[in-house]
């Protein structure tokens, strides 16, 4: 029965990919023949991660409201899973780290989708950020995990200040989101995707799986306006971690009190 469902699942899993790549090779398509609009790859992308978010085995739980303008989200890491959800929830883009690009079919269907990558130490902060305040600046919601790598979901890693001088520059506010995996009522151990974890094993674990849940919380927007990036990624790391360590909190307190 596990197997066979599985199988099911992958089955499921493939022809949403599949019908991403037709998209990705259609935008590559109007690429070269003269360009293809930046909101238009958002709202093809947007229509894609709703069928992928469909085929993986979570449930989804949103709390809070969904920002009416464009924003820059700010995010906890946790597993690749992250990106499928937040680009269900609204037409953005994403900003990934430089190795995602070179997983094979995953990277190009983000290249097509119009994901920023950026190289730890490559020196190019100053022209992504350039390219982060220009999105922004037309009204196009994007979103990063500041933490620049992932987690096993207990706590949030220390907020890179640098990426968050496109907010600074363009005015937007942050919108922090927070992210928590749970499996029969306590963190999920199968979503982080972390240390040596490779894409394949990673999917067949959890595809083979019960069911899990991710919540995701909406906090409050941050207006930018006045503030450095580093007072910026202080509030948004203080926000999202109040959400994600305080069940860690109430197990710590229930063991003491055992």
């Amino acid at each position: 029965m596990r197997r066979l469902r599985l199988y099911a699942r992958l089955l499921r899993l493939f022809v949403v990919l599949g019908e991403g790549a037709l998209f990705a090779a259609w935008v590559a398509l109007r690429e070269r023949l003269g360009g293809v609009p930046m909101a238009l790859r958002q709202r093809l992308t947007w229509r894609f991660m709703r069928h992928l978010r469909a085929a993986l085995p979570f449930a989804v739980r949103i709390h809070g409201r969904l920002p009416d303008t464009p924003v820059l989200w700010l995010a906890n890491h946790v597993s690749w899973v992250d990106i499928a959800v937040l680009g269900a929830l609204r037409p953005l883009s994403f900003l990934a780290k430089a190795e995602v690009g070179d997983w094979p079919l995953a990277g190009w269907l983000a290249r097509q989708a119009g994901t920023l990558f950026i190289r730890r130490g490559a020196g190019d902060s100053l022209q992504l950020g350039r390219q982060l305040a220009e999105q922004l600046a037309e009204q196009r919601h994007l979103a990063i995990f500041p933490e620049g790598t992932s987690s096993d979901g207990s706590a949030v890693l220390r907020f890179h200040p640098r990426l968050l001088a496109a907010a600074v520059d363009s005015g937007a506010a942050l919108q922090p989101v927070a992210i928590r995996y749970r499996r029969a009522g306590q963190r999920d151990p199968l979503a982080p995707f972390i240390g040596d974890d490779e894409l394949p094993t990673h999917l067949l674990r959890l595809f083979a799986a019960e069911r899990a849940t991710v919540e995701i919380t909406l906090l409050e927007p941050i207006a930018s306006v006045g503030l450095s990036r580093s007072e910026l990624a202080r509030r948004a790391h203080a926000a999202i971690a109040g959400v994600v360590c305080a069940d860690e909190q109430v197990a710590a307190d229930e063991a003491q009190a055992a």
